[in-house]
């Protein structure tokens, strides 16, 4: 069980249902340990400045996702988290290791370019 204020996803089932019910969301893919808990902090932070993005967490360790870890997104990322952002149900980026604010305000600004406030 991750420990944060964002959305958890908990199954394959529902990975699928909210990235293709979503227009813009971004699923962070970690563990409770330093670089994971720093972007979801972030995430967190966020979530207020972009309500047109839906922002969730999956432990990456969970049996009942197992059969993700295999998604073409993730394939060439190393080190957790994973952040992957979704529009329309695509991928539109994904990152991997320690994501700094400004880092995730740029994917999300460029991706999403609905926003307030920011």
């Amino acid at each position: 069980m991750l420990y944060t204020n964002l959305k958890h996803i908990e199954s394959t089932a529902q990975h699928v249902e909210i990235i293709n019910e979503q227009e813009n969301s971004m699923v962070i893919w970690g563990r409770m340990e330093p670089k994971s808990i720093l972007v979801y902090r972030i995430a967190e932070e966020l979530e207020a400045d972009y309500p047109n993005v839906k922002f969730y967490d999956v432990e990456i360790d969970n049996p009942g996702i197992s059969d993700l870890r295999s998604l073409p997104e993730l394939s060439n990322l190393s080190g957790i988290p994973y952040s992957v952002f979704y529009k329309n149900g695509q991928v539109v980026q994904a990152t991997s290791g320690l994501q700094t604010k400004d880092q995730i305000v740029a994917i999300l600004n460029n991706e999403f370019r609905n926003h307030s406030n920011i």
